[in-house]
C-alpha cells in the first residue's frame, strides 16, 4: 500500500478526504504512483501530468521523506518508506508570484 497526499483542490476534484490509500503492482515509482491514482480517480487524469507526454505539469511538486523527487526520473524507485506506507507521497501544487 501507498499513502498519497493530494492538494485540497485534488482533493475536491476527487471526492476524497485525507489520504488515500493505493494499492501498487510491482516496484513503486512516480509512473507507478500516478497511474493507480489515475486509475481509482479517473477526475484527475491530466492534472498532474500532461495527457500525451505524461511529463509533470509545470506548478505540481511530488516530495517524500523531506526531499523534492520532481526532477526525479518517473520509473526511479520511491524511498522505501514510502513503499512500505511509513511515509506518504506528496502531491503539492507549487506557487509563483512575488
Amino acid at each position: 500500500m501507498i499513502r498519497v497526499m493530494l492538494p485540497a483542490h485534488l482533493r475536491i476534484l476527487a471526492r476524497v478526504e485525507g489520504e488515500v490509500h493505493l494499492d501498487v503492482q510491482g516496484l513503486a515509482t512516480q509512473r507507478s504512483v500516478l497511474d493507480a491514482l489515475e486509475s481509482r480517480y479517473p477526475m484527475l487524469r491530466g492534472t498532474m501530468r500532461d495527457h500525451v507526454t505524461q511529463q509533470r505539469r509545470p506548478y505540481v511538486r511530488f516530495f517524500a521523506c523531506e526531499q523534492d523527487l520532481s526532477h526525479e526520473l518517473p520509473d526511479a524507485p520511491l524511498p522505501d518508506e514510502v513503499a512500505t506506507a511509513a511515509e506518504p507521497f506528496l502531491v503539492v501544487g507549487a506557487m509563483a508570484g512575488g
